[in-house]
């Protein structure tokens, strides 16, 4: 099992960059297919970003050359590094891990085991 704990998440302008970090404990993280995901007020769950197990990466089309996911070597962390960030990217976001071969990375219906979230708001 992994247990996951986000963190990064602030309010910052439009334009700007943030990185969020996603720590994981117990088993390493490259048991998992890892994703972040954001939920806005009033709006259901999206797919931001997803980093598999054989190291390939899927982003969703609204983030793409903005976001980048990635892990560091110790297999502790996940991150997702925001750059030019718009007013529409402000939600609450959420790491997330399933040990199973997912069909859509994108989709969290997959993932089993869930960080708490951390508020990312972007003031135009």
């Amino acid at each position: 099992q992994v247990q996951l704990v986000e963190s990064g998440g602030e309010s910052v302008q439009s334009g700007g960059s943030l990185r969020l970090s996603c720590g994981a404990s117990g088993d390493p993280i490259s048991y998992y297919c890892m994703g972040w995901f954001r939920q806005a007020p009033g709006k259901e769950r999206e797919g931001v970003a997803n980093f598999d197990t054989d190291n390939t990466t899927t982003y969703a089309d609204s983030v793409k050359g903005r976001f980048t996911i990635s892990k560091d070597n110790a297999e502790t962390t996940l991150y997702l590094q925001m750059n030019s960030l718009k007013a529409e990217d402000t939600a609450m976001y959420y790491c997330a891990a399933t040990g199973t071969v997912v069909a859509w990375p994108l989709e969290g219906r997959d993932y089993h085991y869930w960080g708490q979230g951390t508020q990312v708001t972007v003031s135009s």
